[in-house]
Formats: C-alpha cells, structure tokens, sequence
C-alpha cells in the first residue's frame, strides 16, 4: 500500500508556524503535566492503552487545554471559534497541522502528544492520526507507511541510552523522533535515517515543534544513508525488530528472515563507531531448536566491540504471532482470515526450527582492547529508569578488571555501592544462615549469593583499607589461612565489582 494514501501532512518547511503552535501549546498548559492535572490519573493511563472515553468524559468543558486535547489528543472536530481562541487557526490551516471540516469546525491532521523531557522539558511527540500507542486494539491503521508515536520500546531504549556529551549521534530508523529528540539534548550533531519517507517528515515535525535543533535527515534502509566515512560516538535504534513471514507494516516488519535485520544492524554497527563509542538496540532473537540462544547472540557482536545483552523477556511462538497480530488490529478482522495469518506465522517458525522469541537490549561499545568482554545474560526483573549510567558504568568496570590481574585486585581499595542491603536466607533458630544475599535498591537491582567471607568483605569495604588487608583481618578473625582465602576469594570480589555491588576507590 503506498504512503499516498495516507493523510497529508504539516508542512515541515514553516519553522515559524511550529514556532507559533509550540507557544500555544505551551500557553494552555499542553503539557504532560497539565494533562495529567486536567484529566486525572485514570484517563491519562487510559490514553496510553488507547481508550479514549474517560479522556473525552474529562474534557466536556471549554477551556484551552480541554479543547487542545479534543483535537490533537482525542482527534475530535472543534468549531472554529473555540480553536481561534487557542491557536493562530489560519496559519495552522495553511501550513496543514489542521483541515477544515464543513462550516465551522478544524479537525487536526497528525496526533500532538506532550512528552516530558529527562530534565523537565516540555515536548512535543507528532504521528499519525489513531498511531499515538499500540494497545490490544491495534495500532488503529493498517497502512503500510503509519508512522506512531512513544510506545513502551520507545522509552525503554530512551532510558538505557548513555548520556555523555558527543559530537555526532546518529539514529537508525527514526519514526517518529523521539530518540533523535533525546540525542539532540547532548550531541552537537544528529543525524537520523528512516526507510519510511513519512517518518523523517514527521521528525522534523516533532524537532520543530520541540523546540530541538533541526536533524539531519537521511533516506533508506540501516546504514544505507551513511557514507562509509563516517562515524559517531552514539548511534541507537529502535528498528522494524519482529520477526513475521513477509513485511506488511513499516513500522515494526524488517523485511528480512527471521532476526536477520537485527543481526546486520549489530554485526555493520562496528564499523560506523568511534573509539569508546556506544551502540545501542533494542532487538528480537530466535531460540532455535538444538541452539544456544547466548552463543547466537555473541556470534553477532562485531569485532573490536565490547557488548553487554540482556534479555529482559521470552515468548513461545503462539504468544509471539497473537501479540503481534493483535498489534496490528488483525484479531478484529474476519476470523478466518486471522487464523490463515495465524498459520503463516506458525508456519514460518517452524520451518526455521524456532521454538521461541527472546526481547531485550544490545549495547556494543568500541574498543581497542586485545579482549573484548561480551556479556550476554537473562534479567526478567524490575530495573529502575533511566539507566543510562548503569549501562556506562557497567563498561567502567569492564575496563576496571581488564586492567587488573589477582594481585592488583587485592591491593585496591573499594567501597560499598549505595543502597545495598544484606538478607539471610535459613531455617529459624539456626545458628547460621543457609545463604546470604547482597541485594541492589537501584539501577539494576540485582541480587547475587555471598559466603560468609564474601558478606563480611563486603560489609567492612569503605575505601580505607586495601582488599588484602581486609582478607587478612577476616582469616585471622575465622581462624583460615590468609595465604588460601587471598587466593580462593579475588573470583568473588571480581564478581562483586562487576555486578555494581563494591565500587573502586581513587
């Protein structure tokens, strides 16, 4: 299906028009944090599952910010008189963020969403009508060239993303935006690419009306835009990652088999970063029949890059093909038509001998290391956003133990990370615990088994005395050789440090 039919959007060349709207929006409190006041926390979760109805319940009145919402947020006519009263209408008209419908209403043409920034900034997310979210009921079009707005993986990816200040970033596969808007808050240039010709339209339109710098806006598939010359610190993506038979819908179908698309992006992502740059993806993998899924993902970890992957979920096939034919509005449809679709899905598995899908993130890092750490492990529970500075510091601490063999690890210093708590896990009246655990209250929020020896160092470590000394202190203290507890206990203090539980001091 061709884009043409799709309505047309804003013109993304009148920066003085979105300039305009932006004060608008912001003068009505067009806000996150106005919507959530206007229409209380219940309709404003609603929104974001794609229920409508308490939203249009709560904005019965005529105030700025209700008349806002019916229009941008709910997509509802408006008459005239009322919009004049918020925007510049006729420059809106024109410049084609809003159409005339009959006599005396406007009707927006592209869904505005307000969008808090990391640091309190106030922005503005543009998409297609019907495609703010997902939700059980579809994405609310099948056109092959929709372009949607912030959805669960959109802030995820936002959230793991490394923060530092560079001079290039580049974003693959852009849609709406929003991880070029993130990008654009620390990177002095941003480049963002997209096969969708749409959704680097519509990026422009959600820069603009974000009061970002202008991006630059590339044309084509993965790494086709970028010239072989050029390399970045930062690139993210939050590409077309499932895995389907054949490629309907732009916006989430790569168009390759299986999770080709997802290993090419990782494997070509070496070459277009600079020293100490970082990757970052959000991605699905096959678990195939008879095959490791942690050595498959290794396999794509290009040379010269470090890699931490984790894999936050796990669907059967089944469970795979409904969430996406849901995603797609497919279930709504004739029923024999969504178990025809149903069975390609199931058909397309199993001739690739795929009995599950995995979900989680990829970050590569460059580096000129003879020996590359990669770090593929499952973490299903909570983790507390954002965690770009979990994920740099996790390099942090790879190059930390790189540098160091047994014996420098034991003549350091550490110090216990904040917010860990210890727990002891055993039988009541015991005289000693079965097990103690180490147990994180931020970022990651891990949890690792200690012996007594491991507890103990952990607990004293507060930057004073070396590691060595504090073994020391411990044997004579349990009546062990210290000779043997400084050779068997460096394995769990690399473990420690590793892990974010002991940090290095000086």
């Amino acid at each position: 299906m061709s884009n043409s039919t799709l309505p047309t959007l804003p013109a993304s060349d009148r920066p003085e028009v979105a300039t305009r709207l932006r004060d608008a929006l912001l003068g009505a409190a067009f806000t996150a944090d106005g919507l959530l006041e206007l229409l209380g926390a219940p309709a404003y979760a609603a929104l974001a599952r794609s229920e409508t109805v308490p939203a249009l319940r709560a904005t019965r009145g005529d105030t700025p910010l209700e008349t806002l919402v019916r229009l941008f947020l709910l997509q509802q006519p408006v008459p005239h008189a009322r919009v004049a009263d918020v925007l510049p209408v006729a420059a809106c008209v024109e410049s084609g963020w809003l159409v005339s419908v009959g006599t005396d209403e406007v009707a927006a043409t592209v869904d505005v969403r307000p969008y808090g920034g990391p640091d309190g900034e106030d922005w503005f997310i543009v998409s297609d009508l019907g495609c703010a979210v997902g939700g059980a009921g579809g994405i609310g079009s099948r056109e092959e060239g929709v372009v949607l707005g912030v959805g669960g993986a959109s802030t995820t990816l936002a959230g793991i993303t490394v923060r530092t200040p560079v001079s290039a970033a580049l974003d693959l596969g852009t849609g709406s935006g929003i991880q070029a808007l993130h990008a654009a808050r620390h990177a002095t240039r941003v480049t963002a690419t997209d096969l969708n010709p749409r959704a680097l339209h519509i990026t422009a339109l959600t820069l603009a009306l974000s009061g970002a710098p202008a991006a630059d806006l590339r044309e084509g598939s993965l790494f086709e835009p970028v010239r072989d010359d050029e390399t970045y610190e930062l690139i993210v993506s939050n590409p077309p990652f499932v895995i389907s038979p054949g490629a309907r819908l732009t916006y989430r179908d790569g168009g390759m088999g299986g999770d080709d698309l997802c290993r090419s992006l990782v494997q070509q992502a070496g070459d277009r970063l600079r020293e100490g740059g970082f990757a970052q993806f959000l991605a699905n993998w096959q678990h195939v029949e008879g095959e490791d899924w942690q050595d498959r993902l290794r396999s794509w970890v290009p040379r010269g890059c470090d890699a931490w992957i984790v894999q936050r979920e796990v669907q059967d096939v089944t469970q795979y093909a409904e969430l996406w034919l849901r995603d797609a509005g497919d279930h709504q449809g004739d029923t024999a038509a969504y178990e025809a679709l149903y069975d390609a899905w199931l058909d397309e598995f199993e001739a690739r001998k795929v009995k599950a899908v995995g979900f989680g993130w990829i970050t590569l890092r460059r580096t000129d290391s003879d020996a590359p750490s990669i770090t593929v492990e499952e973490w299903p529970h909570p983790v507390e956003q954002p965690l770009g500075d979990t994920v740099r510091e996790h390099f942090d601490r790879v190059d930390y133990l790189r540098a160091r063999d047994d014996a420098a690890l034991l003549a350091a210093h550490f110090r216990l990370a904040p917010e860990i708590i210890q727990e002891q896990v055993g039988l009541p009246g015991a005289e000693d615990p079965e097990h103690v655990v180490l147990r994180q209250h931020r970022g990651m929020r891990r949890a690792t088994k200690v012996d007594t020896v491991g507890a103990g160092f952990a607990g004293v470590c507060d930057g004073t005395l070396s590691a060595g000394r504090i073994l020391d202190a411990i044997a004579q203290l349990v009546g062990e050789d210290p000779v043997l507890l400084r050779d068997r206990t460096p394995a769990q203090i690399r473990l420690l440090v590793e892990q974010g539980f002991l940090e290095p001091v000086g």
